[in-house]
Order: C-alpha cells, then sequence, then structure tokens
C-alpha cells in the first residue's frame, strides 16, 4: 500500500458522493482543510498518511463500507454497487464571483479548497471539481444577471464561443465569453456591450475554466 493509493481512494469516495476534498472533510466533522493537497505533505517534504480516527469519521459521514474503501485503495475506480447517496442531489461548493480573486479559495490548479465555501444543490455534474459561482454585476447580461448562479467545470474542454471563467496572475476573475484562443494570446468578450473586452497573454492566466450550467 502506498501513500498515493490512500489519497486516491479518498479522492475517488469524495467524487462518488459528489464532493470535494474539502467536502468530505467537512461533511465528516472534521477541519474542511484536512485533505487538501498542500496538506498531504510534512513542511520538510515528508509524506503524510490520513489518520486512522480521521478514515473512521468518512466512513461513518459516508456510509461506506471499510472493504468499499479498501477496494478504492487496491485500484477500483469506483465504489463497488455504486454511492448509497447516489439518488441524493449533488451538492458542490460556491462562492461569490467577487470572491474568488481573494486567496484560500483555489488551490494552484484553480480547484476549490479552504472551508470558506458555501453549498448550493445543482443538477448531476461529473466533474469531481465542480465549483459554483454567483454573478455579481451586468457584465454578462442579458446571458447572466447579477445574483444567477453558474456551475464551472475545469474539466470540461473549451472552444471558440464558450463561456468561461478565468482567472489572471494579478487574481483578477471574470466571468466572459472565449473570443479566441491562439499559442500566445486570449481574447474575451463581454456579452453585454456595454463593458470592455479584454485581451491577455497566455503566460498571464493562472486558468481558464468553462461554464457548463447557469440558473435562470
Amino acid at each position: 500500500m502506498k501513500h498515493d493509493d490512500i489519497w486516491r481512494a479518498l479522492d475517488t469516495l469524495a467524487a462518488e458522493y459528489g464532493l470535494s476534498a474539502s467536502g468530505l472533510a467537512k461533511r465528516s466533522g472534521l477541519d474542511p482543510t484536512t485533505f487538501n493537497r498542500s496538506k498531504r505533505k510534512m513542511p520538510d517534504g515528508r509524506e503524510r498518511w490520513p489518520s486512522t480516527e480521521s478514515l473512521a469519521k468518512v466512513l461513518d459521514a459516508t456510509g461506506a463500507s471499510l472493504e468499499a474503501f479498501t477496494s478504492l485503495v487496491t485500484g477500483a475506480r469506483a465504489m463497488p454497487g455504486g454511492s448509497r447517496m447516489a439518488a441524493v442531489a449533488r451538492r458542490i461548493p460556491l462562492i461569490g464571483l467577487a470572491q474568488a480573486g481573494s486567496d484560500g479559495f483555489f488551490d494552484d490548479g484553480g480547484y476549490p479548497v479552504g472551508g470558506g465555501w458555501d453549498e448550493v444543490s445543482l443538477p448531476e455534474i461529473g466533474d469531481p471539481h465542480a465549483y459554483a459561482l454567483e454573478i455579481s454585476g451586468d457584465s454578462m447580461e442579458p446571458v447572466f444577471r447579477d445574483g444567477d448562479h453558474v456551475v464551472v467545470s475545469p474539466a470540461a474542454p473549451i472552444r471558440r464561443g464558450d463561456r468561461v471563467v478565468i482567472r489572471t496572475l494579478r487574481g483578477e476573475v471574470m466571468a466572459k465569453q472565449l473570443a479566441r484562443r491562439s499559442a500566445r494570446r486570449v481574447e474575451l468578450r463581454s456579452l453585454n456591450p456595454e463593458h470592455p473586452d479584454y485581451t491577455f497573454d497566455l503566460a498571464d492566466v493562472m486558468w481558464m475554466h468553462r461554464i457548463v450550467w447557469a440558473s435562470q
């Protein structure tokens, strides 16, 4: 059994129940950062193992059996027989778009982390790292209005014309439409013609994720 096997099993278990690693920890009564990637190594670089107490709380909170979790550790890609909570509406992490540029909400890969997120129930989204943002302002009207919730999928492929959320190295976060992406630059369009369009060098873009669903 390897260190990575345990963490992969925890990530898979979280995904089975429609949760992020932070959401799984929170549901299990643990500090929401317990299973974050930054906590999987010691400050000196040595690997950190989740405690048996943490694992016991996870199994109790999800109703997963030790045998099912062991199957994930040994390489199974899904829970045997499916998740006990499969019929429950998936809850994904939610923050306001205006908050998204602050530190502590996303890791370096653009995945939601930390305990500052709310949760919202939404239709099933296949990406275990999906998250929701609450639109603020009118730059995306009339498609997205102030207060609308949009679901964002880091795993979804992006093509010209897609509506996306982008974060720059300067900490700017915005929801726009992808007008063009070349090998060096990305051009973004505001759906509301009263707001400016933007162009960034790709080197200045931390991440760009596709909007896959929106409340109306």
